[in-house]
């Protein structure tokens, strides 16, 4: 039994977790842009795609066709091999990122003792190509949006690495297992510990993927589309697939280090045990959804999709159900943390992915000098001083004998005095170099 357990999580889960990046992740994309409209849709008092399969959850498909069979232009001065490629950079680095990555207790294809710094370094390498793609279009405006995420990034990776250091510090460890299973030790999922470090992970996590309102790189109103203006066909789609993918990449790193990972929330409470049976609920009131419409669809074949969704939906309840009605020791049983440790990571990155939607549709875009004085006036030294109230948290508790509530609390309220600061000294700089300009 022991054997079989092992082989199943050392080499048959990493395999199958392979796989459904490669194949499955561009699948899963797609939906998310379509999960993206319908947000906005609804937002702003209208039904987004409905034509294309049942409140169009065939749309995703029906635009990848559309883009396969799109003609792929290549200007005529521009530099092919380096044109081809760069969106390939990007959208390799993007996936190669989520490989140390653990959703889950099971699902991980290489635990390593550098795990986060190697999803770190590797989601960089993006950068590359986003720039040779603006640089190799023989474009003003693509070279010129290139330009803009270069600064961007390596203006707000700076203040994202230091506020993951934050973290690091409670963790003890660059391993994501590590980091979880530190979360689950202490009872306490990092957020608590460092909450202005995870404001700031988030608003330079935002800025790292170029969205709203911070994708001044494809910014249309002056760029026309940024360091994609020449790209077109499914190699236009490759930068949106980096995109997203990058988008699951920085969720998942949050997850990790900050939302406990794949946690259940009071996972050491034995009081919130009933939380365990939350997945296969939820799952079984989607199904009733799915079949509630079901009679509603128009058309014979999208009742019949619709049905097929439902079935779908109720297996995986099934499947989430099995293990907590399973004779304890046995191999079902065992699969519980596994299975119940992947459904509360990601349910935990589609919770971060969708407050992603959210701030695109409600802020508006930055200036790029607002974009750059947030990044290195605001974050960038808050960040510093964030690591250093950790540390000074962590001497106080672990040399000093205080408590650690006590702690964090006062260490928290010095960041966030240095924060208020900052902003009134960036408010101040502001309405100076207005007056100035109007005069």
């Amino acid at each position: 039994m022991n054997a079989v357990i092992e082989f199943v999580q050392s080499i048959l889960v990493p395999l199958i977790c392979a796989l459904v990046i490669v194949g499955v992740l561009p699948l899963v994309a797609g939906y998310i842009v379509l999960v993206e409209r319908k947000v906005m849709a609804d937002m702003q008092a209208r039904l987004g795609p409905m034509r294309v399969g049942p409140h169009g959850l065939l749309q995703p498909i029906a635009d990848a066709v559309k883009l396969l069979l799109k003609e792929d232009i290549i200007p005529e001065e521009a530099d092919k091999v380096i044109f081809w490629f760069a969106p390939l950079i990007s959208v390799t680095a993007g996936m190669l990122a989520i490989s140390p990555l653990a959703i889950g207790p099971w699902f991980q294809i290489a635990e390593l003792n550098i795990g986060l710094l190697f999803v770190v370094a590797i989601g960089s390498l993006g950068l590359f190509g986003i720039v040779l793609g603006g640089w190799a279009s023989h474009s003003q405006y693509s070279l010129l949006g290139a330009l803009r995420s270069a600064a961007q990034l390596v203006s707000y990776e700076t203040a994202a690495g230091m506020s993951l250091v934050g973290g690091l510090l409670l963790a003890g460890t660059l391993s994501t297992r590590g980091i979880t299973e530190a979360q689950a030790e202490t009872h306490v999922w990092f957020v608590f510990a460092a909450p202005v470090g995870f404001f700031i992970y988030l608003v330079a996590s935002i800025a790292e993927t170029n969205r709203a309102p911070f994708d001044l790189p494809e910014a249309e109103s002056e760029l026309v589309a940024g360091y994609m203006t020449e790209y077109s066909g499914f190699r236009w789609a490759l930068y949106f697939l980096a995109e997203y993918t990058n988008m699951i990449v920085v969720a998942s790193i949050a997850t990790t280090l900050f939302l406990g990972g794949w946690l259940r929330p009071f996972s050491g409470t034995r009081a919130f045990d009933f939380l365990d049976f939350l997945p296969p609920v939820l799952m079984l009131g989607i199904a009733g959804y799915c079949f509630y419409r079901m009679p509603k669809q128009p058309v014979k074949v999208q009742q019949g999709f619709m049905a097929g969704v439902g079935m779908l939906v109720v297996l995986a309840a099934i499947v989430l159900a099995a293990p907590l009605l399973a004779p304890a020791g046995s191999l079902l049983a065992s699969a519980k943390a596994g299975l119940h440790g992947a459904f509360w990571f990601l349910l935990k990155v589609s919770g971060y992915i969708y407050l992603f939607m959210w701030l695109r549709f409600t802020f508006p875009r930055y200036r790029f000098d607002q974009l750059m004085r947030l990044g290195w006036h605001f974050l960038i030294p808050l960040s510093i001083v964030n690591v250093m109230g950790i540390g000074l948290a962590l001497v106080l508790h672990r040399q000093a004998g205080m408590g650690r509530v006590p702690a964090f609390l006062l260490t928290t309220v010095l960041t966030l005095a240095v924060a208020a600061f900052l902003a009134r000294e960036g408010e101040k700089k502001e309405s100076s170099e207005v007056f100035v300009g109007e005069l």
